[in-house]
């Protein structure tokens, strides 16, 4: 299997998604100064993609997930975990760089080089001829073509109160 099976897979799964909802994704933007005062870090938008588990489907590639944050105001509080803090603090740098209230963004992905499917990085792989996806580090892999195939079915049809 090559490259282009894998790139034929995958835009075989776009003209399944055209009308499916997508989500942000953004590239987290640490605050400069100005005039010596700190800003606030933002999260800059950088476009749409589908988000199909493990993967970021984008029109012209495929991207491993991040992280998701859910844009939301600052807000002063106390955290019990250093974890939630810095978890507000992305929030509110989504807010700050435009992404609606409430709504996800996805950061801290990076783009799958298709010609090196082996990576040890990369979520895909092609092994035995076949493409395959690992869904989690400790995950064992599957077949790419069923995994979309699951993955598109429940973005347009997710489970009730999802």
């Amino acid at each position: 299997m090559s490259e282009s099976t894998v790139t034929a897979i995958l835009d075989a799964a776009r003209r399944r998604l055209t009308d499916a909802p997508r989500e942000r994704i953004g590239e987290l933007q640490e605050g400069r100064r100005l005039l010596g005062i700190p800003r606030a870090a933002r999260i800059a938008q950088r476009g749409t993609a589908w988000h199909l588990g493990v993967l970021l489907v984008i029109d012209d590639g495929v991207l491993a997930t991040g992280d998701i944050v859910r844009a939301h105001e600052e807000v002063r509080r106390g955290f019990a975990a250093e974890s939630q803090r810095r978890r507000a603090e992305l929030s509110a740098a989504a807010a700050r760089g435009g992404v609606p209230e409430g709504e996800t963004v996805h950061i801290g992905w990076h783009p799958i080089d298709l010609a090196a499917l082996d990576a040890a990085s990369s979520p895909l792989a092609v092994r035995g001829g076949e493409a395959l996806v690992r869904w989690s580090a400790a995950g064992g892999y599957q077949p790419l073509a069923r995994y979309l195939e699951e993955r598109i079915e429940l973005l347009r049809h997710p489970p009730e109160r999802a």
